[in-house]
């Protein structure tokens, strides 16, 4: 049976974040107010969640649970009733008390804590393909997430920003999972792969006979996903002239098939994606302005893999578990061969990863892979650098900053990963004071989208000047 985890007091919004980490935890999650605590759900619960704006005292708790609740008991509270709250009765091995805000890990802890483990979950609770790419530690992925967390609740609409390969799908899926729109229908569309004769029907239907080849009525993806989510991927590649007609439907929240006259009413939730810089469209002419600030709505930039290297061994173990379940083998790396893997620039992102853990997967089935069974182009790069050490060198050096330059690699080595990114604010810096603090233009002169720049400021601490 999967754990079931009773929240109490279900009405705060602060019960509505807590949910929103527990369901993502893995566990189920079923709501109540304190009036019905009592009630047969509960006592079938693994634990309880007691989420309190003001200080619920320890005598209530411990009357609740010689009363009915034998299950372990978490209190939500503020900080100041947390102390007061430390040394109660409640305060054991079978109960916790924990501050507001709670974070995920926080909570992660405590339930471990308490005895209470998801890994009893049916193996069709979720899929691990809806969190694979999501997978790390890393502060990148992690304000990933927080995003999500943030806004999947509120009916707006999201663009999500990122390279090919790192998952942005994987996100639109989770802002769906996690919505109030979870149990109606997601209906992808990828805006790049449809030609542009046939993407206003794909999108809105057609009517029997509205053009050549139009035997039947056909309903578009507005309609299949009705209620639901609808999710537009690479937007930057729609023509012009279905930005028009995709614009008049996010305002008017109207639409007609194609050689139709009826006027459909759509409740869709719209994400889009893409690949491509939007505001470099715009000025390019390739990309409506107007269309741009409708979808801008909550931008939700996904870090590139090599921005987070650090989660590389997380993401494996992730990819390898779905390989166990799915394909019924496994596969190994030793840390050597992690740590090759990490110094990879990645530009195929995750999707990448994916492949290279199947296709090891496949060579050695249930084995174990060290670095000499890496395919060479994750081994070879650092020789092929060694090899044109003297043009590469000195055309990187000399667009350091001299306390960044490197004439050779000291005989002690160094720490590879800090001095990059020593090297990246250092570069970030110089870019903000040629363009007077102006972010796009040091953005552009980066060659990176400006939310990535704004992320990597925020990162390093820098003031923000202006746009």
């Amino acid at each position: 049976m999967p754990q079931l985890i009773q929240l109490v007091n279900a009405s705060s919004k602060r019960s509505q974040q807590i949910q929103i980490i527990l369901e993502f935890l893995g566990y189920d999650v079923a709501l109540c107010t304190f009036q019905n605590v009592n009630s047969q759900s509960t006592l079938k619960s693994s634990c309880a969640v007691f989420v309190e704006n003001h200080d619920l005292a320890a005598a209530t708790i411990t009357r609740l649970r010689k009363q009915a609740l034998k299950q372990p008991i978490i209190l939500v509270v503020d900080q100041s009733a947390e102390q007061r709250l430390e040394g109660s009765p409640i305060a054991d091995k079978t109960s916790a008390v924990i501050s507001w805000p709670v974070s995920q890990k926080q909570l992660s802890r405590v339930m471990h804590h308490l005895g209470i483990d998801q890994t009893q979950l049916k193996s069709d609770r979720r899929s691990i393909d809806l969190f694979r790419s999501l997978s790390g530690d890393s502060l990148a992925i992690q304000q990933t997430r927080q995003l999500i967390h943030q806004v999947a609740d509120r009916d707006v609409t999201v663009l999500i920003l990122g390279e090919s390969g790192t998952g942005k799908e994987v996100v639109a899926r989770n802002l769906h999972y996690y919505s109030a729109r979870r149990h109606q229908p997601f209906v992808p569309v990828n805006c790049g792969a449809i030609p542009a004769e046939l993407l206003e029907s794909e999108l809105f239907g057609h009517e029997k006979g509205a053009f050549t080849g139009a035997f039947t009525t056909r309903q578009g993806r507005f309609e299949l996903a009705e209620g639901g989510t609808l999710f537009l991927d690479e937007i930057g590649d729609m023509p012009l002239s279905m930005q028009v007609k995709l614009l008049r439907v996010i305002q008017e929240r109207t639409f007609e098939r194609v050689g139709g006259t009826r006027t459909f009413n759509s409740n869709v939730r719209i994400i889009a994606a893409t690949h491509h810089d939007l505001e470099q469209s715009i000025k390019e002419k390739s990309f409506r302005e107007d269309l741009y600030y409708r979808l801008n709505v909550f931008p939700i930039q996904i870090p590139a893999l090599r921005e987070r290297s650090e989660d590389i061994p997380v993401l494996i173990a992730d990819l390898t578990a779905r390989l166990e379940r799915e394909k019924k083998f496994s596969i190994r790396f030793t840390i050597a061969a992690l740590q090759q893997l990490q110094n990879y620039p990645w530009p195929g992102n995750v999707r990448e990863l994916a492949n290279l853990v199947e296709r090891m997967a496949i060579l050695i089935p249930d084995g174990v892979v060290d670095v000499d069974q890496l395919p060479d182009k994750f081994t070879g790069h650092a020789q092929s650098t060694n090899e044109t050490t003297s043009p590469i060198s000195s055309t990187i050096s000399d667009h350091l900053l001299p306390d960044q330059q490197l004439s050779r690699l000291p005989e002690e080595g160094i720490n590879l990963k800090e001095h990059l990114l020593t090297l990246e604010q250092c570069l970030i810096s110089q870019a903000l004071d040629e363009c007077n603090g102006v972010v796009a233009q040091a953005a552009r002169k980066l060659h990176i989208n400006r939310t990535t720049l704004v992320e990597k400021m925020r990162k390093f601490g820098f003031d923000r000047v202006t746009e």
